[in-house]
């Protein structure tokens, strides 16, 4: 997985006055928790979170002190202002190389699914899928394969599983299904994926488990 360097400072003073001289200034109010230590107070510029919070790309974070320490983190949480949605506070968790973590990675699908082929609409019901495993194994991104899907077909998580980390959501949980679309749908060959829609007279609707390799 990239990971993202955010320089900061440490906090001096952590109370509401000096915090809101902080975010006057352009900074942003940080805490790492996790360790053996204290939680660590520290603040860095705003624009440090442009690439790591305005995309839909997940990444590692380095924190790296004046001081010239470092630590490896990943981001747990952060508020924004509700009026000028400016970044108000963040919250990190440390980790290791050799400890589990959980997060949220992206789910991308390959393929273009027989069912949209004939008309049908690829419906998605998570765009991320929560896994547990080392810092070091986890992807930038999940591949989940469509091509298969039929009309009325819904594809699972169990379809993703990988031996480099665990799924946390149940079995029955659905990533994507394709769906009858309000355009003409046709119930597609399984010797042949170029079905013309005007010359299939039904609809396939029956719900199937998840493709699978």
């Amino acid at each position: 997985m990239k990971s993202i360097t955010i320089k900061g400072s440490k906090r001096e003073s952590v109370g509401k006055k000096a915090t809101k001289a902080l975010r006057n200034a352009g900074q942003v109010p940080c805490v790492l928790y996790g360790g053996d230590a204290e939680p660590l107070h520290f603040t860095t510029e705003e624009i440090s979170f442009q690439h790591l919070v305005y995309t839909p790309d997940v990444h590692t974070v380095v924190i790296e002190l004046k001081s010239g320490e470092k630590y490896n983190a990943i981001l747990q949480d952060i508020q924004f202002h509700p009026v000028t949605e400016n970044i108000l506070h963040v919250d990190f968790y440390e980790i290791f190389d050799d400890k589990h973590i959980t997060m949220e990675i992206p789910i991308h699908t390959v393929g273009v699914a027989r069912g949209v082929k004939n008309g049908g609409v690829l419906r998605y019901n998570l765009r991320r899928l929560k896994v547990r495993g080392l810092p070091g194994d986890l992807p930038d991104y999940i591949e989940a394969d469509v091509t298969k899907l039929k009309i009325g077909q819904k594809l699972y998580v169990t379809a993703v599983d990988s031996e480099d980390y665990k799924v946390q959501h149940p079995e029955n949980t659905v990533i994507c299904q394709v769906r009858t679309s309000r355009n003409i749908v046709a119930i597609e060959d399984d010797e042949d994926d170029d079905v013309d829609p005007q010359d299939v007279p039904s609809t396939e609707t029956d719900d199937v488990a998840a493709v699978k390799e």
